[in-house]
């Protein structure tokens, strides 16, 4: 006699829950403000050659005209279209952020858990990263660029170098503080590899700081290269960045006020959503830091 047995559902696959998304970004306003105006920045800034001119075509009929129709946000000193000078400049603002503080956090990183797990690679090592924490990064990146020529590659490889000391200390203490756990001395004692601890154990508890630390890192980065471009020591002035705009129409600020308003605000916008991510974040893997302020 066969025993009757209840039908089999199907196995469903869990779905994202986007109803959860008013929920979250009430809990964490400051990662979904922040990540989303940058995430805006980002596709207008790498779209921009789908909907703007030649930001490099030179009108000397043109030159210092108000914003129209034509010419959204008015041109420069030379004739050329702030509005596509800015779009394109937040390209080359954007990359150099992202790419120069991901660099830093990745040699950051390394530098930072070899240090705090090995002794004698820390007496060696930390002393060279103090030693270029004790020279202010702009001046350092100025040497760098000076000797090396300008560009974007060798602005990048300068603003990582002023970056990776700061993150090297951080992560440092954090495997300092976690190799003295009990899991951490288990694992040993239990006869795993010296990859295997560090893989599971130890930089599992550097990915909070590390993300936080890209968002600091990531704005201080295009602050800067803002800031060398501006001095004439960055990019080329042929080249299309916030930096070079404002330096090079600062002295039409009383005739055509839009040719410095326009990349400055587009600056300030970026370095805000980007500080509003970092805040949120921290905020999201420290719930301490939220309630102590």
């Amino acid at each position: 006699m066969s025993v009757p047995t209840a039908p089999v559902e199907p196995v469903r696959m869990s779905q994202p829950q986007f109803s959860e998304l008013p929920r979250l970004a009430r809990r964490h306003p400051l990662v979904f403000a922040g990540g989303g105006l940058l995430a805006v920045l980002i596709i207008l800034a790498f779209a921009a050659p789908l909907y703007v001119g030649d930001p490099l075509n030179i009108d000397p009929f043109s030159r210092l005209q108000p914003p129209s129709s034509e010419n959204w946000l008015g041109t420069d000193n030379l004739g050329r279209d702030v509005f596509a000078r800015m779009a394109v400049g937040a390209r080359i603002s954007l990359m150099v952020g992202l790419i120069s503080a991901a660099s830093a956090v990745v040699l950051g990183l390394l530098v930072g858990v070899m240090a705090g797990y090995n002794r004698s690679f820390d007496n060696i090592v930390m002393r060279l990263m103090d030693g270029l924490m004790s020279i202010p990064s702009m001046l350092l990146a100025i040497a760098l660029v000076s000797l090396t020529g300008s560009g974007v590659g060798i602005l990048i490889f300068a603003i990582m170098i002023t970056q990776i000391p700061s993150t090297a200390r951080q992560v440092r203490s954090v495997v300092l503080s976690v190799r003295q756990r009990a899991y951490v001395e288990a694992a040993v004692c239990g006869g795993a590899r010296l990859p295997k601890v560090l893989w599971r154990h130890i930089l599992p508890s550097t990915v909070p700081l590390l993300m936080v630390q890209s968002a600091n890192l990531c704005a201080s980065a295009i602050l800067t290269e803002a800031g060398l471009s501006f001095l004439g020591v960055g990019l080329p002035s042929e080249i299309p960045s916030w930096g070079n705009m404002i330096s090079s129409s600062r002295l039409y600020l009383a005739v055509a006020p839009w040719s410095v308003l326009a990349p400055g605000i587009c600056l300030a916008m970026t370095i805000l959503a980007v500080n509003l991510f970092g805040d949120g974040l921290r905020d999201l893997f420290d719930p301490r830091a939220k309630r102590a302020r």
